[in-house]
């Protein structure tokens, strides 16, 4: 952020350019996210499913989504997956991103968001959630930030706080960490940093 003469606080213009087009509501509830939970298919992915000769499930990931979770974690903010399928595939892509709470075959993502809170010792109001289907309906309805995409269902995205403008698996991701930082003031930050996300994979 930059300061006015006065002392006043100015969002760095990136931060200012994402948060004018968020509505008033959904910029304090993302203020407040300590934890922010993803689906993956149709999330972090486009919810397609490639299978190989020998029955080897293929998924596609994002760049942008993946920079965006890593940038998110550097920002202070804890990241998790919960996803109602099971396969490594999705260990292998958190452990690029060094994402540590990953839970698969999640049948009650209500239960599961819980969980994942009070592993963090963080209320469901500092919460988050992004999913794009009924499944994921019970997290969005506990969580104190609700995200989705616009590929979702119209019933499901209805119920979210936010709405990517981008698809699941597109970069929705990306914008909804986007979001997150620009909301606590940390976007600006990482942005003047360079470097700062280290060695290793970033993507």
């Amino acid at each position: 952020m930059n300061m006015m003469a006065s002392g006043t606080t100015l969002p760095h213009p990136a931060e200012a350019l994402i948060l004018a087009r968020v509505p008033p509501l959904a910029r304090e509830r993302a203020a407040a996210v300590r934890l922010m939970v993803f689906d993956v298919d149709g999330v972090l992915t486009d919810g397609s499913l490639y299978y190989g000769e020998n029955g080897e499930t293929f998924k596609r990931f994002h760049a942008l989504d993946g920079h965006g979770l890593r940038l998110l974690a550097e920002g202070g903010i804890g990241v998790a997956l919960v996803t109602g399928r099971s396969g490594p595939i999705v260990d292998r892509r958190a452990a690029e991103l060094g994402i540590a709470d990953v839970m698969q075959g999640v049948r009650d993502k209500g239960k599961a968001l819980a969980e994942l809170a009070q592993r963090h010792n963080v209320p469901l109001e500092q919460a988050g959630f992004m999913g794009d289907d009924i499944i994921d309906l019970p997290a969005m309805q506990r969580a104190g930030f609700a995200a989705s995409v616009p590929n979702a269902p119209i019933y499901v995205s209805q119920g979210a706080h936010w709405v990517s403008s981008q698809p699941g698996g597109g970069g929705a991701v990306r914008e909804c960490c986007d979001l997150l930082l620009a909301a606590q003031g940390r976007l600006g930050a990482l942005l003047s940093t360079p470097g700062l996300l280290g060695p290793g994979v970033i993507q």
